[in-house]
């Protein structure tokens, strides 16, 4: 991807009047974008090519987007992903985010709100951001490489996963509340979406302090903070 705010992108959209808006919005703004109208051919073209962001519509011949997403995360394939649905029930939202989705867009939708939601996880998983590496402890984090490392072993996080602990790591010591996290690393609210907070902390402590010192504790009543655990 040459710029942060465009990129290559694949659309998997079974209505052909909205894969044709969807599609000449996001050329028209700079975009690279590939249409395919099946689960598995979305899951095929999400499995061999590499995309900047796939858009994934849940009610898919084939197979769903649920089950697209999470044979893509099961496949190491940690490509964002923004579901495009019908489905608007904060569970059906919270099963998105299970399957290792970033976003939620339910139909019917503003085109330019769709746009800007795009541009919005482009900046955050830029490829050409410059080169920040941040430190806690044994804990490191590289924005550009997209890597994480504690005690120097590799830890593979989703695109959120990874946004959510460069948040935290950024502001170690800090004690973050929910409403602050969803500001900063969703960029935007909807009914029931502190549980994705939970979620997704409960996530990154499997992946970092799993048998290791505790480097990410809660605050009751409060929030979560990263900080070294002998601090």
């Amino acid at each position: 991807m040459n710029q942060s705010s465009t990129g290559r992108i694949l659309l998997v959209e079974d209505e052909a009047s909205i894969a044709d808006v969807v599609t000449t919005a996001l050329r028209y703004n700079g975009h690279n974008v590939c249409h395919v109208s099946g689960g598995l051919q979305g899951l095929e073209q999400g499995t061999n090519e590499d995309y900047d962001l796939i858009i994934l519509d849940v009610m898919l011949p084939g197979i769903d987007g649920f089950e697209v997403c999470q044979r893509l995360r099961d496949a190491d394939r940690f490509v964002p992903v923004l579901f495009l649905t019908a489905r608007s029930e904060p569970d059906d939202r919270i099963k998105g985010f299970l399957a290792g989705g970033d976003d939620y867009l339910p139909k019917p939708f503003s085109i330019d709100e769709l746009v800007l939601r795009v541009a919005a996880i482009l900046r955050r998983t830029g490829r050409g951001a410059a080169s920040e590496l941040l430190r806690v402890a044994d804990l490191t984090i590289d924005s550009a490489g997209h890597d994480v490392r504690r005690a120097g072993a590799s830890i593979e996080l989703s695109p959120t996963e990874f946004r959510l602990l460069h948040y935290m790591m950024a502001n170690a010591g800090i004690v973050l509340s929910k409403t602050q996290i969803l500001a900063n690393v969703w960029d935007y609210d909807y009914e029931g979406s502190e549980n994705v907070v939970e979620l997704y902390i409960g996530y990154l402590r499997r992946k970092i302090d799993d048998g290791q010192p505790a480097l990410i504790h809660t605050k009751r009543g409060a929030g979560y903070v990263l900080r070294d655990a002998q601090a």
